[in-house]
Protein backbone atom coordinates (compact mmCIF):
# COMPACT_ATOMS: atom_id res chain seq x y z
CA UNK A 1 0.00 0.00 0.00
CA UNK A 2 1.42 3.42 -1.00
CA UNK A 3 1.78 5.86 1.92
CA UNK A 4 -0.94 8.50 2.34
CA UNK A 5 0.81 10.83 4.81
CA UNK A 6 2.06 14.19 3.52
CA UNK A 7 5.32 13.83 1.59
CA UNK A 8 7.88 15.81 -0.38
CA UNK A 9 7.38 17.25 -3.85
CA UNK A 10 9.29 14.99 -6.23
CA UNK A 11 11.47 16.44 -8.99
CA UNK A 12 12.78 14.00 -11.59
CA UNK A 13 15.35 14.38 -14.34
CA UNK A 14 17.40 11.97 -16.40
CA UNK A 15 20.49 13.85 -15.25
CA UNK A 16 21.53 17.10 -13.62
CA UNK A 17 19.66 19.77 -15.58
CA UNK A 18 16.52 19.37 -13.48
CA UNK A 19 18.53 20.90 -10.63
CA UNK A 20 17.96 24.28 -12.34
CA UNK A 21 14.20 23.59 -12.16
CA UNK A 22 14.47 22.53 -8.52
CA UNK A 23 16.44 25.68 -7.72
CA UNK A 24 13.78 27.89 -9.34
CA UNK A 25 11.01 26.14 -7.40
CA UNK A 26 12.87 26.27 -4.08
CA UNK A 27 13.62 29.97 -4.49
CA UNK A 28 9.90 30.70 -4.83
CA UNK A 29 8.56 28.00 -2.48
CA UNK A 30 11.29 27.42 0.13
CA UNK A 31 9.01 26.04 2.85
CA UNK A 32 8.21 22.72 1.17
CA UNK A 33 10.15 19.44 1.26
CA UNK A 34 11.69 18.24 -2.01
CA UNK A 35 13.00 14.90 -3.21
CA UNK A 36 15.22 15.08 -6.32
CA UNK A 37 15.84 11.94 -8.34
CA UNK A 38 18.41 11.86 -11.15
CA UNK A 39 18.55 8.76 -13.36
CA UNK A 40 22.17 9.60 -14.11
CA UNK A 41 23.16 5.98 -14.80
CA UNK A 42 20.93 5.94 -17.90
CA UNK A 43 21.32 9.56 -19.04
CA UNK A 44 21.04 11.13 -21.53
CA UNK A 45 17.42 10.42 -22.48
CA UNK A 46 17.45 12.73 -25.51
CA UNK A 47 18.56 10.21 -28.18
CA UNK A 48 16.38 7.38 -26.80
CA UNK A 49 13.06 6.25 -28.29
CA UNK A 50 9.67 7.34 -26.97
CA UNK A 51 9.03 3.84 -25.56
CA UNK A 52 12.31 3.70 -23.64
CA UNK A 53 11.95 7.23 -22.24
CA UNK A 54 8.39 6.43 -21.18
CA UNK A 55 9.44 3.23 -19.39
CA UNK A 56 12.43 4.86 -17.63
CA UNK A 57 10.32 7.86 -16.57
CA UNK A 58 7.52 5.61 -15.36
CA UNK A 59 9.99 3.67 -13.18
CA UNK A 60 11.28 6.92 -11.66
CA UNK A 61 7.77 8.24 -10.98
CA UNK A 62 6.81 4.97 -9.26
CA UNK A 63 9.94 5.19 -7.09
CA UNK A 64 9.08 8.76 -6.03
CA UNK A 65 5.51 7.68 -5.24
CA UNK A 66 6.89 4.77 -3.20
CA UNK A 67 9.03 7.26 -1.25
CA UNK A 68 5.99 9.31 -0.29
CA UNK A 69 5.59 11.92 -3.05
CA UNK A 70 2.01 12.73 -4.08
CA UNK A 71 3.11 15.31 -6.66
CA UNK A 72 6.00 14.79 -9.09
CA UNK A 73 7.47 17.36 -11.47
CA UNK A 74 9.23 15.99 -14.55
CA UNK A 75 12.08 18.53 -14.49
CA UNK A 76 13.28 17.16 -17.82
CA UNK A 77 12.21 18.36 -21.25
CA UNK A 78 12.72 14.96 -22.89
CA UNK A 79 10.63 13.15 -20.27
CA UNK A 80 7.98 15.88 -20.46
CA UNK A 81 7.93 15.56 -24.25
CA UNK A 82 8.01 11.78 -24.57
CA UNK A 83 6.45 10.33 -21.41
CA UNK A 84 4.23 12.80 -19.54
CA UNK A 85 0.99 12.32 -21.47
CA UNK A 86 1.13 8.50 -21.30
CA UNK A 87 1.81 8.58 -17.57
CA UNK A 88 -1.01 11.05 -16.94
CA UNK A 89 -3.58 9.32 -19.12
CA UNK A 90 -2.68 5.63 -18.80
CA UNK A 91 -0.77 5.04 -15.57
CA UNK A 92 -2.12 7.45 -12.96
CA UNK A 93 -5.76 6.24 -13.16
CA UNK A 94 -4.49 2.72 -12.39
CA UNK A 95 -1.77 3.59 -9.83
CA UNK A 96 -3.59 6.26 -7.83
CA UNK A 97 -5.99 8.82 -9.37
CA UNK A 98 -5.19 11.24 -6.52
CA UNK A 99 -1.49 11.54 -7.43
CA UNK A 100 -0.25 14.03 -9.98
CA UNK A 101 2.65 14.24 -12.43
CA UNK A 102 3.34 17.60 -14.10
CA UNK A 103 5.78 18.58 -16.85
CA UNK A 104 7.80 21.68 -17.69
CA UNK A 105 6.78 22.34 -21.30
CA UNK A 106 3.23 23.57 -20.71
CA UNK A 107 4.16 26.31 -18.15
CA UNK A 108 6.59 27.76 -20.70
CA UNK A 109 4.02 27.46 -23.51
CA UNK A 110 1.42 29.23 -21.38
CA UNK A 111 3.61 32.26 -20.70
CA UNK A 112 5.27 32.68 -24.10
CA UNK A 113 2.30 34.55 -25.60
CA UNK A 114 2.97 37.47 -23.24
CA UNK A 115 6.70 37.53 -24.07
CA UNK A 116 6.61 38.00 -27.86
CA UNK A 117 5.46 41.01 -29.89
CA UNK A 118 6.32 39.67 -33.35
CA UNK A 119 4.64 36.25 -32.67
CA UNK A 120 7.83 34.60 -33.96
CA UNK A 121 9.76 32.64 -31.33
CA UNK A 122 12.82 30.42 -31.27
CA UNK A 123 13.60 27.22 -29.42
CA UNK A 124 17.07 25.97 -28.50
CA UNK A 125 16.92 22.40 -27.17
CA UNK A 126 18.27 18.88 -27.42
CA UNK A 127 17.76 16.82 -30.55
CA UNK A 128 15.11 14.68 -28.83
CA UNK A 129 13.04 17.68 -27.75
CA UNK A 130 13.27 19.33 -31.18
CA UNK A 131 12.28 16.11 -32.99
CA UNK A 132 9.33 15.52 -30.64
CA UNK A 133 7.75 18.83 -31.76
CA UNK A 134 6.28 19.03 -28.24
CA UNK A 135 6.93 22.74 -27.79
CA UNK A 136 5.47 23.63 -31.18
CA UNK A 137 2.34 21.54 -30.55
CA UNK A 138 1.82 22.88 -27.02
CA UNK A 139 2.45 26.51 -27.99
CA UNK A 140 0.22 26.41 -31.06
CA UNK A 141 -2.56 24.76 -29.05
CA UNK A 142 -2.58 27.86 -26.83
CA UNK A 143 -1.34 30.47 -29.33
CA UNK A 144 -2.10 29.24 -32.88
CA UNK A 145 -0.73 32.44 -34.42
CA UNK A 146 2.79 32.00 -33.04
CA UNK A 147 5.45 30.63 -35.36
CA UNK A 148 8.09 28.41 -33.73
CA UNK A 149 11.57 27.76 -35.16
CA UNK A 150 13.81 25.25 -33.39
CA UNK A 151 17.50 24.35 -33.48
CA UNK A 152 19.13 21.38 -31.73
CA UNK A 153 22.29 22.15 -29.73
CA UNK A 154 24.07 18.79 -29.36
CA UNK A 155 27.25 20.09 -27.69
CA UNK A 156 25.70 22.39 -25.11
CA UNK A 157 24.91 19.73 -22.47
CA UNK A 158 28.47 18.28 -22.46
CA UNK A 159 29.89 21.81 -22.17
CA UNK A 160 27.90 22.27 -18.96
CA UNK A 161 28.50 18.82 -17.49
CA UNK A 162 32.25 18.96 -18.11
CA UNK A 163 32.34 22.39 -16.44
CA UNK A 164 33.34 24.13 -19.69
CA UNK A 165 30.41 26.58 -19.79
CA UNK A 166 32.70 29.54 -19.08
CA UNK A 167 35.56 28.41 -21.31
CA UNK A 168 36.57 30.23 -24.53
CA UNK A 169 35.76 27.04 -26.46
CA UNK A 170 32.09 27.33 -25.51
CA UNK A 171 31.78 30.58 -27.46
CA UNK A 172 32.06 28.82 -30.82
CA UNK A 173 29.27 26.31 -30.12
CA UNK A 174 26.91 28.85 -28.53
CA UNK A 175 27.34 31.47 -31.26
CA UNK A 176 26.97 28.85 -34.03
CA UNK A 177 23.54 27.67 -32.84
CA UNK A 178 22.20 31.14 -32.06
CA UNK A 179 23.27 32.38 -35.51
CA UNK A 180 21.65 29.31 -37.08
CA UNK A 181 18.39 29.97 -35.24
CA UNK A 182 18.25 33.67 -36.11
CA UNK A 183 18.99 32.93 -39.78
CA UNK A 184 15.96 30.59 -39.84
CA UNK A 185 13.69 33.49 -38.83
CA UNK A 186 15.08 37.00 -38.30
CA UNK A 187 11.71 38.09 -36.85
CA UNK A 188 12.25 36.02 -33.68
CA UNK A 189 11.96 38.23 -30.60
CA UNK A 190 11.89 35.57 -27.85
CA UNK A 191 13.91 32.36 -27.49
CA UNK A 192 13.02 29.49 -25.16
CA UNK A 193 15.91 27.60 -23.61
CA UNK A 194 14.25 24.19 -23.94
CA UNK A 195 16.85 22.26 -21.98
CA UNK A 196 17.39 22.58 -18.26
CA UNK A 197 21.20 22.66 -18.66
CA UNK A 198 21.19 25.77 -20.81
CA UNK A 199 20.76 28.43 -18.07
CA UNK A 200 24.34 27.64 -17.03
CA UNK A 201 25.43 28.93 -20.44
CA UNK A 202 23.50 32.18 -19.91
CA UNK A 203 26.53 34.55 -20.00
CA UNK A 204 27.54 33.17 -23.43
CA UNK A 205 23.93 33.09 -24.67
CA UNK A 206 23.43 36.74 -23.70
CA UNK A 207 26.72 37.62 -25.39
CA UNK A 208 25.65 36.28 -28.79
CA UNK A 209 21.87 36.66 -28.75
CA UNK A 210 20.68 39.85 -30.54
CA UNK A 211 19.92 42.48 -27.91
CA UNK A 212 16.23 42.81 -28.84
CA UNK A 213 15.57 39.09 -28.29
CA UNK A 214 14.17 37.98 -24.95
CA UNK A 215 15.76 34.84 -23.46
CA UNK A 216 13.22 32.58 -21.74
CA UNK A 217 14.66 30.18 -19.14
CA UNK A 218 12.22 27.70 -17.61
CA UNK A 219 13.00 27.60 -13.87
CA UNK A 220 11.12 30.72 -12.80
CA UNK A 221 8.08 30.04 -15.00
CA UNK A 222 7.79 26.42 -13.83
CA UNK A 223 8.01 27.63 -10.21
CA UNK A 224 5.28 30.25 -10.74
CA UNK A 225 3.08 27.66 -12.44
CA UNK A 226 3.57 25.23 -9.54
CA UNK A 227 2.71 27.95 -7.01
CA UNK A 228 -0.56 28.66 -8.86
CA UNK A 229 -1.27 24.93 -9.13
CA UNK A 230 -0.93 24.45 -5.35
CA UNK A 231 -3.14 27.48 -4.71
CA UNK A 232 -5.83 26.06 -7.03
CA UNK A 233 -5.56 22.53 -5.57
CA UNK A 234 -5.59 22.81 -1.76
CA UNK A 235 -6.24 19.06 -1.51
CA UNK A 236 -2.81 18.44 -3.10
CA UNK A 237 -1.13 21.29 -1.23
CA UNK A 238 -2.12 19.65 2.07
CA UNK A 239 -0.33 16.47 0.96
CA UNK A 240 2.98 18.33 0.46
CA UNK A 241 5.08 18.27 3.64
CA UNK A 242 6.66 21.51 4.82
CA UNK A 243 9.96 21.38 6.67
CA UNK A 244 12.10 23.12 4.08
CA UNK A 245 14.25 20.03 3.42
CA UNK A 246 15.76 18.60 0.21
CA UNK A 247 16.98 15.06 -0.42
CA UNK A 248 18.97 14.02 -3.48
CA UNK A 249 18.87 10.54 -5.02
CA UNK A 250 20.85 9.22 -7.99
CA UNK A 251 21.03 5.94 -9.90
CA UNK A 252 24.72 6.68 -10.53
CA UNK A 253 27.67 6.87 -8.15
CA UNK A 254 26.76 9.39 -5.38
CA UNK A 255 30.27 10.89 -5.39
CA UNK A 256 30.03 11.61 -9.11
CA UNK A 257 26.60 13.18 -8.59
CA UNK A 258 27.94 15.39 -5.77
CA UNK A 259 30.73 16.66 -7.99
CA UNK A 260 28.44 17.51 -10.91
CA UNK A 261 25.61 18.87 -8.73
CA UNK A 262 27.98 21.52 -7.41
CA UNK A 263 28.28 22.91 -10.95
CA UNK A 264 24.51 23.49 -10.97
CA UNK A 265 23.82 24.40 -7.33
CA UNK A 266 27.18 25.97 -6.38
CA UNK A 267 27.01 24.30 -2.99
CA UNK A 268 27.81 20.83 -1.63
CA UNK A 269 24.96 18.33 -1.28
CA UNK A 270 24.43 14.97 0.41
CA UNK A 271 23.39 12.26 -2.06
CA UNK A 272 21.95 8.75 -1.72
CA UNK A 273 22.10 5.92 -4.24
CA UNK A 274 18.84 4.35 -5.46
CA UNK A 275 17.83 1.57 -7.87
CA UNK A 276 14.86 1.83 -10.24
Amino acid sequence: MLPTAAGPIGVFDSGYGGLTILEGIRNLLPGYDYLYLGDNARAPYGPRSFDVVYEFTRQAVLKLFELGCHLVILGCNTASAKALRSIQQTDLPLIDPQRRVLGIIRPTAEVIGSLTQTRHIGLLATEGTIKSQSYTLEIQKLHPEIQVSGVACPFWVPLVEYNEADSPGADYFVKKRIDQLMSLDPQIDAVILGCTHYPLLMPKIKKYMPRQVRIVAQGGYVASSLKLYLERHPEMERLCSKRGTTRYLTTENPEKFKESAQIFLRQPVQVESVSL
